[in-house]
């Protein structure tokens, strides 16, 4: 049985690892890797599968979907068959995967080794075709395949690159007009017709209707506003398909305006879970935890240009002060205190640690994402707007992870097996 003089110990040693991981990020790598592993065996990321013709806009929609400039197809992959590839995202903490198989209909390609094995893995399809794309081809012969085999999936049609019938200089529709019908009488007559087709092309296939989403996510030159149209429309339709919390996770809030902000969000939230997933473990919390810390601060920091070094890491921690320190220690306490009650004590010691390890990670990620930005800029940092960014980030990661299923901490679970 524990006693206060082994908290005491535990909890010196727990900050102290996380400490040592900052400074040293590779000393716990093969432990944090183990540890990660086991953690994503319980609670797997759910798998998109991105099923379309080449220079539809699969690309386009990775980016817009998470937010992040850099999101590539291509970049970040790892092959899964010869052909189809897989993309975590974020890519060192996923919380979702990217599967994307080459462009259907290319010359001398063979798609159905790749749609075999993606037929295992997906939750959700998400069909790429270009608006004015006839209603029929390789894309639309792949849906009716899936639909026989597999009349329960959910699937998504995005219908993409709108402007492509409009009237020369013509901006986009304002409101957004296809989430209503009939449609606007502002929408071009042939693209709507277009659009139309293709929705019939799908309606008798089995199991519920296919929902979908016109949108046109352009680049800044293209000239128009806005540039991801019909973003809000292809998140709704993810939400109602996949109700897994994804747009929490990868959309960025809407009130920070900083690109780099915004792109550290998902980052931050994906260690977040991932260290509430290993807060549960029985055994791997105390050492894997810190680790990921660590390891979510030094992304942040080469996200923003920086090297976290011994020097920065003391700014950083010597900032953020005594008191987050020993509140650090305290919520852990609760973890090993909580063992102690008889019966119910590993459970609730698990659940306490999810719930520490997920909101300490969410707080020092966005504490470190201020403390960056301000040091990029040649700032030095206001420690006591430093404290309050912790403080604040530490009570929204506990709402949001009480909002989600925190990882068990024994027996199995395949809520999130990939089919």
């Amino acid at each position: 049985m524990l006693n206060l003089s082994d908290i005491r110990n535990s909890l010196g040693s727990q900050w102290q690892t996380l400490v040592d991981a900052l400074a040293e990020p590779k000393a716990d790598a093969a432990a944090l890797a183990e540890a990660l592993a086991e953690a994503r065996s319980r609670q797997p990321a759910p798998v998109v599968w991105l099923l379309g013709r080449a220079q539809t806009g699969k690309t386009s929609i990775i980016r817009a979907l998470t937010g992040s400039p850099n999101a590539v197809i291509g970049d970040g992959f790892r092959p899964c068959t010869r052909t189809a590839q897989l993309y975590d995202f974020p890519a060192t903490a996923p919380v979702v995967h990217f599967l994307d198989t080459r462009g259907l209909g290319e010359v001398a390609y063979d798609p159905s080794e790749d749609m075999a094995w993606c037929e295992a893995q997906a939750h959700l399809v998400l069909a790429v075709v270009r608006a004015l794309e006839p209603a029929h081809g390789p894309v639309f012969e792949a849906l009716h395949a899936i639909r026989e085999r597999h009349p329960d999936w959910p699937v998504l049609l995005a219908q993409t690159t709108l402007h492509e019938g409009y009237a020369p200089g013509a901006p986009h529709v304002l409101p957004y007009p296809y989430d209503r019908v009939p449609l606007s009488p502002a929408v071009p007559e042939d693209l709507a017709r277009a659009l139309a087709a293709q929705r019939a092309a799908l309606d008798e296939l089995p199991g519920p209707r296919v929902v979908s989403v016109p949108l046109d996510f352009t680049l800044a030159d293209d000239g128009f506003e806005p540039a991801d149209y019909g973003l809000p429309a292809l998140w709704g339709a993810i939400e109602a398909a996949l109700p897994a919390g994804l747009h929490a996770l990868l959309a960025a809030d809407p009130e920070v305006r900083d690109l780099l902000a915004r792109t550290a969000q998902p980052h931050i939230r994906a260690w977040a879970l991932a260290s509430a997933a290993l807060g549960a473990l029985p055994a791997a919390g105390a050492v894997a935890v810190p680790a990921a810390q660590a390891k979510l601060l030094h992304n942040l920091a080469t996200l923003y240009g920086l090297t976290l070094d011994r020097r920065l890491v003391g700014e950083f921690l010597g900032a953020l002060g005594a008191g987050v320190g020993a509140g650090y220690l305290a919520r852990w306490a609760g973890r090993e205190i909580a063992k102690l009650i008889p019966g119910w004590g590993q459970t609730l010691g698990a659940a306490w640690g999810a719930a520490t390890a997920g909101a300490s990670t969410w707080a020092l990620g966005e504490a470190a994402a201020y403390w960056f930005g301000e040091h990029r800029q040649g700032r030095p940092g206001d420690p006591e707007l430093l404290r309050r960014h912790y403080a604040e980030a530490l009570a929204r990661g506990t709402r949001f992870l009480e909002q989600r299923a925190l990882p068990p901490a024994s027996g199995d679970h395949d809520a999130g097996t990939p089919r």
